[in-house]
């Protein structure tokens, strides 16, 4: 299957990514990982993006799309791929449509997360990352046995200043803006599927799955 998981921050999708594309046997594929992979093995488009990078600019959209569209001409997406972190915006969603036309396949299925913007706030402003490890710990759902020490090298916890309320709720307005007009680009289209991303990651996944064969069968 060929998907596109989106949902605004907070809702899981790293997570539901990595569980869902082991489930299918399929790459997990974020331009996160395709920038790194890029800037750090030196290629022409890499050597390109660290140019704006370096400068403080956002990579343009023909940049990333190059990339995107190099990854998934390698041998293990050929059957298959999920997206995580592209598109973001519905031009980017258009020229994925054309790459994939391009290469005469499409895809199948964009699944979106769905959770209220209350729990996103709950659940990111409960963060707290340890200055040592880096391990992160949630003050309801993953306490340390001390209070703001990290069980695991002793180090103190600290909240990230994009774990603030007022921050995450401005991500949330940015999401908005930017990014979920693709629920409609693809809720037209008739490729959009809605996922309760609430509750246990377990309980999540086995919702997403059962979208998945259903939609198979």
């Amino acid at each position: 299957m060929r998907l596109v998981l989106v949902g605004p921050p907070g809702a899981g999708k790293g997570t539901q990514a990595e569980f869902v594309a082991t489930q299918l046997s399929v790459p997990k594929i974020s331009t996160g990982d395709i920038f790194r992979a890029n800037v750090t093995g030196g290629t022409e488009l890499g050597i390109e993006a660290k140019r704006y990078m370096d400068a403080g600019d956002l990579v343009p959209d023909e940049v990333t799309i190059n990339m995107v569209r190099d990854r998934l001409g390698e041998a293990d997406a050929a059957d298959g791929f999920l997206l995580d972190g592209f598109p973001r915006t519905v031009p980017q969603a258009q020229a994925l449509d054309k790459l994939l036309a391009d290469m005469g396949t499409g895809l199948d299925l964009v699944l979106e997360l769905v959770v209220d913007d209350d729990e996103v706030i709950r659940r990111l402003s409960g963060r707290r990352t340890c200055r040592g490890c880096g391990k992160i710990w949630h003050v309801e759902f993953d306490q340390p046995q001390v209070e703001d020490v990290c069980d695991r090298c002793g180090s103190e916890l600290y909240q990230r200043d994009d774990d603030k309320p007022d921050t995450v709720a401005n991500r949330l307005r940015v999401y908005a803006r930017d990014t979920a007009p693709l629920i409609g680009f693809y809720g037209k289209a008739g490729k959009l599927v809605g996922l309760d991303a609430t509750g246990p990651v377990e309980d999540v996944t086995a919702r997403a799955m059962a979208i998945l064969s259903s939609y198979e069968a």
